[in-house]
């Protein structure tokens, strides 16, 4: 075992150095610039579809029978305009204290609450994260004309908070899309790396003389963590430049930012965690296939599926974002290859801890199992070249060969 890290750690620090200190490396920096780009385009419409599925609702403090009026007036109104985008409608019975039941109701997070609508009899107030010019309150008042019942409706007051739990819902729900995607661009773009890496070593016989060296082990081992210590410090170099031009743009810089349930100090560091493991995972993965293949023509037959998985385990980690507590979220988050994205995104939303603890611990289990497979195979089909033969050509070759003799009683023949 000493001897297997001795030589992991020598080949990482030579992967490592010969990586961060070329000049390829500024270019690499740069390379995810486009992809994040889509990644943000995406991703907004992504997060737009997960926050549809758990709509930020207006909670009515009001009777059953005030209640029932607004929410015949809302049913009209859906039968006029798109349903999904009309207000929802919650009820609660009052209670002596009001201000006291707003500001409960403001952090309520099942359902997330937007605004609270009191007074609905008399002088109706709005009290919430919401514009008093904004599409919330405009339909509210809408609805309230509409259960006046030929009565002259009272104005709508409208309070505005700094922030409320529907409002929070949607803005962690966006940060934690956000994080599964830059997850997923930079997993995708530097774990090919690894492909043509060792493309390169094979074709040019490097890789025999280094595996002379060391074990083969240590030789898979070295590789993948000096890539995913490149990555990583590139992520550093990335966070760094992404805060820099946030508070170039903004006087808070990410205090102006949705804060993530976890805090961003706690969020940043479980995303720098979950992004080595998913790297770790899916780099065992390329490194093994890098092995198996001797051209670039052989690497992109052999990394299309594994690429075409990638995209389905994202879209599967994407459940978890809006509804983290979901069935098809908790799997998601099960999964060995799909819990780094889908922990990201519950680092968004939730603000306990003890989860990813759990979930980093298995993690590294399922990294450590993946490891000890793709070394195993790395080990058999490295150092192998030519093509293979078939198993009838093989118990061919090894036949022997017969060979007749033949004895004779006649007399040899004068001069022989």
């Amino acid at each position: 075992m000493t001897k297997l890290l001795r030589g992991a750690f020598v080949i990482g620090r030579r992967d490592f150095s010969a990586t961060v200190l070329s000049k390829t490396f500024l270019f690499f920096l740069l390379g995810p610039l486009f992809p994040l780009l889509f990644g943000a385009i995406f991703g907004g419409i992504g997060a737009s579809v997960a926050n549809s599925r758990e709509r930020p609702v207006v909670a009515v403090v009001a009777s059953p029978a005030d209640f029932a009026r607004l929410a015949a007036a809302r049913e009209r109104l859906t039968a006029a305009v798109d349903p999904d985008r009309v207000v929802r409608l919650a009820r609660f019975d009052a209670e002596p204290d009001l201000a006291a039941q707003q500001k409960r109701l403001l952090a309520t997070r099942d359902p997330p609450v937007q605004a609270v609508l009191s007074n609905v009899a008399g002088q109706p107030q709005l009290v919430g994260s919401v514009r008093p010019e904004g599409t919330t309150a405009g339909q509210l008042r809408l609805i309230l004309a509409d259960s006046a019942a030929g009565r002259e409706p009272l104005p709508l007051g409208v309070t505005r908070t700094q922030s409320s739990s529907g409002s929070l819902t949607r803005d962690r729900a966006a940060t934690g899309q956000i994080g599964q995607m830059i997850l997923f661009f930079l997993t995708l773009l530097l774990s090919t790396m690894l492909l043509s890496q060792m493309v390169e070593e094979k074709s040019n016989k490097i890789i025999e003389v280094v595996a002379a060296a060391v074990p083969i082990e240590s030789l898979f081992v070295g590789k993948l963590f000096a890539m995913a210590a490149a990555s990583l410090l590139g992520l550093i170099v990335w966070s760094a430049a992404g805060a820099g031009v946030i508070a170039s743009l903004k006087a808070g810089g990410l205090a102006t930012l949705p804060q993530p349930a976890t805090g961003w100090p706690t969020f940043l560091a479980l995303t720098a965690t979950y992004f080595a493991m998913n790297y770790l995972l899916f780099g065992a993965v390329f490194l093994t296939i890098g092995a198996q293949a001797s051209t670039v023509r052989e690497v992109q037959t052999l990394s299309m599926p594994v690429t075409f998985g990638q995209i389905l385990i994202f879209a599967f980690a994407a459940t978890a974002v809006g509804s983290p507590n979901s069935g098809t979220a908790l799997a998601a988050e099960a999964f060995p290859l799909s819990s780094p994205l889908a922990m990201v995104a519950r680092a968004a939303q939730q603000p306990e801890i003890l989860p990813h603890l759990a979930a980093i611990a298995w993690q590294i289990l399922w990294i450590a199992v993946i490891l000890r497979l793709g070394a195993a195979l790395f080990r058999k089909t490295v150092l192998k070249s030519g093509p293979r033969l078939k198993w009838w050509r093989r118990a061919a070759k090894v036949v022997p060969m017969r060979i007749e003799t033949r004895t004779t009683t006649e007399p040899l023949a004068p001069g022989s």
